[in-house]
C-alpha cells in the first residue's frame, strides 16, 4: 500500500498545481484537505477540482465557528495586532488549520503533510511549527522549496500544461487569502511601494469613497471581553461576524495598506481588509479604556504587542502564548456592557459606552466639588511625587551643570 500525503489544500494557484506535481514526483497518495475558515469558496467545485486533478481523497470541513470562537475572540479580548496595523487574519487560521492537518493525518496514517506556502513567506513557519507542535514525526513536502517553478507567472504557466484550471491570470497576479475575518492582498504591482494600490482588488470592503453617503450607528454588547450581540439582538459567532462584515464593508471599514517585516528577515507589502474585526476591536477597546484600571491597562498593551508578534510568528502553540492569555482572561472580568459605535466613509468613532462596571466616576472627574477627592491634597502630593526631580536638580546645581 502506498505511503499518504495530506495536502492543505485551497484549490488556489499553488495548491492546485501541487497535487500533480505531487502525482509527478513521489508514490504516494494525496489527501486534500480544506479548511473551511470563512474562504467563501464553493466547497463542492474545490472537491470536484482535487480529484479531478489526482486527489485520491478530499476533506472538507467546516471549522468557522471554532476559528472565530477559539482563535478570532480570544485576538479580540488581546487586541493583538502585529506593528500596529495588521489585524492578523491569515496568522491566526493557519495554527487552527495546521491542528486539524495533523489530526487527518492520524486518521488516515499518513507520514506526510504538504503545503503551497512559499520558501519566502511566513505561513511555511507557522504550518510546520504548528504540525511539529503536535506531531514531530511527520514529514514536511514544500514544493516551493524544492521545484524549479520561480514565480506566480511560472506556476500559471505549469498549471495550463496540465491542464488545470486556475482563477490567477498573469494580469491578475495577487496572492491572496480570504477568511471570515480578512482578505490579504500580495504580490503584483504591490511589490513596488511606490505603486498606489487598485481598490478594484476588494473583496469584502468598499472604498471610502464610494461608501454610504449617511452614517451608520451600531451597538455591539460584551460580555467578559466577548462579542455576544449586535443592535440588542443575541448572534452566534459566525451570523455575528457575518454582519459585521456586511456593514463594516458597505461603510468602507478596515483597509490596511502597509509594508511589514516578515518573520525570515525580510520586509513586504500587503494591503489587508478587515471590516467586521476592525469594528470588534474599536468597540472592546473602548469598553477596556472604561473598565479596566491604569496599571493593567498600561501593561496589557505590552502583552497585546508580544502575543502579535508570536502569532504572526506561528508560535501559537506556545506556552507563552497560553500564559499571556491567562493573563488577558485575568484583565476581562469587568469587561462588560454595550458600545455604541458611529461609522462613515472609512471611520469609526466611539458615540457612548454604557458599561456594567465602569472605573470612571463623574463625582471625581468632573471639575466641581468632590467628596471623594479634594483638590487641596494635590499640593503635598505634587511635592512628593517631585522630590526626585528636585533632588536631582541639586546635584545638577553643585556641579555647576
Amino acid at each position: 500500500m502506498k505511503d499518504k500525503v495530506v495536502l492543505a489544500y485551497s484549490g488556489g494557484l499553488d495548491t492546485s498545481i501541487i497535487i500533480p506535481w505531487l502525482k509527478e514526483n513521489y508514490d504516494l497518495d494525496v489527501i486534500a484537505a480544506c479548511v473551511n475558515v470563512g474562504q467563501d469558496d464553493d466547497m463542492d467545485k474545490v472537491r470536484e477540482k482535487a480529484l479531478k486533478t489526482g486527489a485520491s481523497k478530499v476533506y472538507i470541513d467546516d471549522l468557522k465557528e471554532e476559528f472565530i470562537k477559539n482563535y478570532l475572540f480570544k485576538a479580540v479580548k488581546a487586541n493583538i495586532t502585529y506593528e500596529g496595523a495588521y489585524l492578523l487574519g491569515t496568522s491566526l487560521a493557519r495554527p487552527l488549520m495546521a491542528k486539524r492537518l495533523v489530526e487527518i493525518a492520524h486518521e488516515e496514517g499518513a507520514r506526510y503533510i504538504s503545503h503551497g506556502c512559499t520558501g519566502k513567506g511566513n505561513d511555511q513557519v507557522r504550518f510546520e511549527v504548528g504540525v511539529a507542535s503536535f506531531d514531530p514525526s511527520i514529514k514536511i513536502i514544500a514544493p516551493w522549496r524544492i521545484w524549479n517553478i520561480e514565480s506566480r507567472e511560472d506556476a500559471i504557466d505549469y498549471a495550463n500544461s496540465k491542464g488545470v484550471e486556475v482563477a490567477a491570470t498573469k494580469e491578475k497576479i495577487y496572492s491572496n487569502d480570504k477568511n471570515i475575518w480578512h482578505v490579504s492582498h500580495e504580490g503584483g504591482d504591490l511589490e513596488d511601494p511606490r505603486n498606489e494600490h487598485k481598490t478594484s482588488m476588494y473583496f469584502m470592503t468598499t472604498t471610502p469613497e464610494k461608501a454610504k453617503d449617511e452614517d451608520t450607528y451600531i451597538e455591539l454588547y460584551f460580555e467578559k471581553g466577548e462579542p455576544k450581540k449586535l443592535n440588542g439582538k443575541e448572534l452566534g459567532p459566525v451570523e455575528l461576524m457575518e454582519q459585521l462584515n456586511k456593514i463594516g464593508g458597505e461603510n468602507g471599514i478596515g483597509i490596511v495598506d502597509m509594508v511589514e517585516n516578515r518573520l525570515v528577515g525580510m520586509k513586504s507589502r500587503g494591503v489587508y481588509e478587515t471590516p467586521g474585526g476592525t469594528i470588534l476591536y474599536a468597540a472592546h477597546t473602548a469598553l477596556e479604556r472604561l473598565t479596566i484600571d491604569k496599571d493593567t491597562f498600561h501593561y496589557k498593551q505590552l502583552v497585546s504587542q508580544k502575543y502579535g508578534e508570536l502569532v504572526y510568528d506561528g508560535l501559537w502553540f506556545g506556552n507563552l502564548r497560553k500564559a499571556l492569555d491567562a493573563f488577558v482572561e485575568a484583565t476581562q472580568g469587568n469587561v462588560t456592557g454595550t458600545v455604541k459605535l458611529k461609522l462613515y466613509k472609512g471611520n469609526v468613532t466611539t458615540a457612548s459606552i454604557d458599561a456594567e462596571y465602569p472605573l470612571f466616576n463623574e463625582s471625581i472627574s468632573s471639575f466641581g466639588a468632590s467628596d471623594l477627592y479634594d483638590q487641596k491634597d494635590a499640593d503635598g502630593f505634587i511635592k512628593i511625587f517631585g522630590l526626585p526631580y528636585k533632588i536631582r536638580a541639586a546635584v545638577d546645581k553643585k556641579k555647576g551643570n
